[in-house]
């Protein structure tokens, strides 16, 4: 789900696509907005391998200093330590410098490839597939022939090594698509959007493919739509940015940029999704990196804060899961 203006979503959507080219798998672009090309383009450089063991050190022996330099007020010091990212020991994926593009000498070693959706429509008539849109019609056909053509379906299995397929659609469901789900709440074909992830779906399960898709789910006022949307996908993420709006001034929010919310992720052998611990988490943009950490409660406020902005403060931790803090839940201030 895309955050308001779509700054952050986009950057999380070239992370998948970066990573595909990192591990050496083929790449599906799929737009009808910006140019797959100029997409590929954009995607943000990879860092080295020991940037992240380097900097986790220093920010140990930082800490490390400060406790030396610093003493603990008596009210603190039984308060538990808040680890604000997920800690392990077995590293996953890559890290990349959003501050630097990807080479062309990487790009180039990698096949990917390509839908656009006005470079694709002019070509035939509108085509009609089950009552679906015809962009989506289209976009259908294009993955299906890749899937089939370049062997990812598995048919091919002793002619050539065994790769992974990454797709990635850009804003699906909009004005651009020539979907009105966006527009209006009772769009034409209401069904349209639905019957193309089921279709996609299916795809993706019997090929070695995986998808990410971005929506605009703040412009569907068709709440029916995004729960079928939802149930129809594996994981669900949702973005939501402080841009304009008064968190961005809040003073909870002061070193965040934004809160991730989890909707969905995937079951496996159940009826019903595993319930994660960290339910608070929230993102912010650093110089080089895209970081997503648990959030927490400052741990004080300043004394030229008013009574009403601290009243303010703890409705806002009130819209908050249970595992932003206690002290913040059913109180009309912060008591600490």
């Amino acid at each position: 789900e895309e955050d308001k203006y779509g700054v952050y979503s986009n950057l999380l959507f070239k992370y998948f696509l970066a990573e595909g080219v990192v591990c050496g798998h083929d790449l599906f672009i799929a737009s009808a907005q910006d140019p797959p090309a100029n997409i590929l383009k954009e995607l943000p450089a990879p860092l080295l391998d020991n940037f992240k063991t380097e900097q986790v050190e220093a920010t140990a022996t930082k800490s490390e200093d400060c406790q030396d330099s610093m003493q603990i007020a008596w009210r603190y010091q039984n308060v538990p330590k808040v680890e604000t990212s997920p800690t392990t020991s077995i590293k996953f994926g890559h890290y990349y410098d959003v501050s630097k593009k990807m080479s062309p000498e990487l790009l180039q070693s990698i096949k990917w490839h390509s839908f656009f959706l006005p470079d694709e429509m002019p070509l035939e008539p509108k085509l009609k597939m089950c009552n679906m849109n015809s962009g989506y019609a289209r976009l259908l056909q294009s993955i299906q022939s890749v899937i089939y053509q370049e062997g990812f379906d598995g048919s091919h299995p002793q002619k050539k090594q065994k790769n992974i397929l990454r797709i990635g659609i850009q804003s699906l469901g909009s004005l651009l698509w020539d979907d009105d789900i966006c527009s209006t709440n009772s769009p034409e074909d209401i069904h349209s959007l639905t019957k193309f992830l089921y279709v996609l779906r299916g795809l993706l399960r019997k090929s070695l493919s995986a998808c990410i898709i971005t929506m605009p789910s703040h412009l569907i006022e068709n709440k029916a739509i995004m729960e079928r949307v939802t149930n129809l996908s594996d994981v669900v993420v949702g973005l939501e940015s402080f841009i304009g709006s008064e968190r961005e001034t809040n003073l909870l929010y002061k070193d965040y940029h934004g809160l991730l919310h989890v909707h969905q992720i995937p079951r496996l052998n159940s009826l019903i999704c595993d319930v994660s611990d960290t339910k608070d988490l929230a993102f912010r943009l650093k110089r080089k990196q895209f970081t997503i950490e648990r959030l927490h409660l400052p741990p004080d406020l300043s004394d030229t804060v008013s009574r009403s902005s601290k009243q303010d403060l703890a409705e806002s931790a009130k819209l908050l899961s249970s595992g932003c803090g206690a002290m913040a839940i059913g109180k009309k201030h912060l008591d600490f």
